[in-house]
């Protein structure tokens, strides 16, 4: 049989259902998976399962071995360490039947199932938020199984997704009130079909590499063109909202940072306990609690049944108002939750987890120079580090929002003392309690000086340039944190240093608004949105498609 395809031992006397033959025999994101009477092995484990089956001795007394050989082989990956998956089968059926009457009744228990019932049900994830469980999912299973009866694959629907969201952006851009209603339904569309792609792809078990990538950007992607979309509109009315949709981007793009930052942080600690983690144990255990927890944090489908529906009936404005209002409040309770969850429990971090971290951080030339020079100082563990990055973001925020003329020389010497700070922040092993603040001050500071400086420039066009620039940056900070996700570590160095490292850019930036014209400036800023652009995309693209890539499809409670 070739090397790269997969291969299966199922036994002749298996009884149950097809859908848990499929999740042992099918699902692409395990070396190996097994029920019982039947598994796999794909090209990454088929060495481990050649040494199991060389391991089964012949002769007498050896027939208690082979008489149900999947299970010896199952047992054998286990303590391999193969990656063997064990499916869950819940209410499903897999079974050996050694007897007539066994088979008999593992008939009778398959028929008293409705295997596409539980297909069906298990293809929506079992934490989405209320919108979604009973505003989206009731129905776009059924949609997701249409899709799945002729042939179409998820990554076709979520094209279609990001399609949809496209033309609401620009219905949204025409500015007429026509255009802002058909704006919001077809957000709301297109967050059907965001839904209807991972219903498909659990469904069908189509998860790919490409599947992969597609799914992690597109959401923002489509969220952040919409957000322009709407600028756009409220212009050709009259009223100039770039600044209120460039903060929207910038506060849900560091409410993400702060998410990934702590789940990073906290993935694999020990001893990863705490009051406030029993506390909010207790409350998930009354069951209306869960549902005001999870719209408090105002995940993806609230957030954009609220875009969409004031879309509709009122005006930019006014959505980013709310937009802000709200996501600044979610962020207040995450963030606040997490930094007592934090200093109460006694996790020790692990290697792991500090490397993550500091990817995260996004740490250029500069900043790496600096730490190497402050290394060694400090200790590991303490509070210096989100300190020092609290200080590194805040020094040069109040200058630049306080400083009468933000555009001078002096800002470029405040941002190398910002730099110094950063370096003196990831000089050592990011290790501590509140350490995963370290990535989100960083984000913070650098998007927002880019939005100040670009509206105290106040020449048109300075604006959309700088929401060009920070979509650009988001997009690699959102790449580095998938690319993680996925076991496979950040991105390459060369291309962190290629793009500066947040403090880098922070210096590039200031340079530019003092040395050239605020139409200058906003030339630049075009343009260096262009460049990075060009180059996170690139080096990403041909990333997720490779075979480096994991075959993997998120499965938490969408953002």
């Amino acid at each position: 049989m070739p090397a790269h395809e997969r291969i299966a031992v199922v036994d002749p006397r298996f009884v149950g259902h097809l859908h848990a033959l499929r999740l042992a025999l099918t699902d692409p994101r395990f070396p190996a998976a097994a029920v019982p009477g039947a598994l796999t092995a794909q090209p990454a484990a088929r060495a481990a399962l050649a040494r199991a089956v060389g391991r089964i001795p012949v002769g007498a007394g050896t027939a208690h071995l082979t008489d149900v050989l999947t299970d010896t082989l199952t047992e054998s990956l286990d303590r391999d360490e193969a990656g063997l998956h064990r499916v869950e089968l819940g209410s499903l059926v897999a079974t050996v039947a050694l007897t007539p009457a066994q088979r008999e009744d593992a008939r009778e228990a398959v028929a008293a199932v409705d295997d596409e019932a539980v297909r069906l049900r298990t293809a929506v994830k079992s934490r989405d938020g209320f919108f979604t469980t009973y505003g989206i999912s009731p129905y776009s299973r059924y949609l997701a199984r249409w899709c799945a009866r002729r042939g179409l694959t998820p990554n076709q629907v979520t094209t279609a997704s990001l399609l949809t969201a496209l033309i609401a952006a620009g219905c949204a851009a025409t500015g007429t009130r026509g255009g802002f209603v058909a704006a919001g339904f077809l957000l709301l569309f297109s967050f059907v079909l965001d839904c209807t792609d991972g219903q498909l792809a659990r469904y069908s078990l189509q998860y790919s590499t490409m599947g992969a990538w597609l799914d992690a950007t597109f959401d923002r992607a489509k969220e952040y063109a919409y957000y322009a979309g709407l600028a756009l509109g409220a212009a050709r009315g009259g009223d100039d909202v770039w600044a209120l949709a460039l903060g929207a981007m910038v506060l849900m793009t560091c409410r993400h940072v702060v998410d990934f930052s702590f789940n990073e942080a906290n993935h694999d600690a020990t001893a990863n306990t705490s009051p406030t983690a029993a506390l909010s144990g207790k409350l998930d255990s009354v069951g209306w609690t869960v549902w005001v927890r999870r719209m408090i944090v105002l995940p993806i489908g609230e957030r954009w049944f609220m875009i969409a529906v004031l879309t509709a009936l009122t005006t930019p404005r006014i959505v980013f108002y709310a937009l802000l209002i709200g996501c600044a409040l979610a962020a207040c309770y995450t963030t606040a939750g997490r930094v007592l969850r934090s200093l109460t429990r006694r996790a020790r971090r692990t290697d792991r987890a500090a490397r993550a971290l500091a990817d995260l951080a996004d740490s250029g030339p500069l900043a790496e120079l600096i730490a190497r020079g402050a290394r060694g100082r400090g200790r590991t563990g303490s509070f210096l580090a989100p300190v020092m990055a609290f200080l590194s973001a805040a020094v040069l925020l109040v200058w630049v929002i306080f400083e009468d003329d933000p555009t001078s020389w002096l800002t470029v010497g405040v941002a190398v003392c910002s730099a110094l700070l950063a370096g003196a922040a990831v000089a050592r092993p990011l290790k501590g309690a509140l350490d995963w603040l370290v990535p989100p001050f960083f984000r913070a500071g650098e998007y927002v000086t880019i939005l100040v400086l670009a509206a105290r420039a106040d020449v048109p066009g300075a604006l959309p340039a700088a929401y060009g620039l920070v979509a650009a940056v988001a997009y690699h900070h959102y790449d580095t944190v998938y690319r993680i996700r996925g076991g496979t570590g950040a991105p390459p160095r060369w291309l962190v240093r290629a793009t500066g490292g947040h403090e880098g850019r922070i210096l590039v930036i200031t340079v530019l608004a003092a040395a050239l014209s605020p139409s200058g400036f906003t030339i630049a800023l075009t343009a260096l949105a262009v460049v990075l652009a060009l180059l996170v995309l690139v080096e990403s693209i041909r990333f997720w498609v490779s075979s480096q890539a994991p075959a993997v499809h998120d499965e938490g409670e969408p953002a």
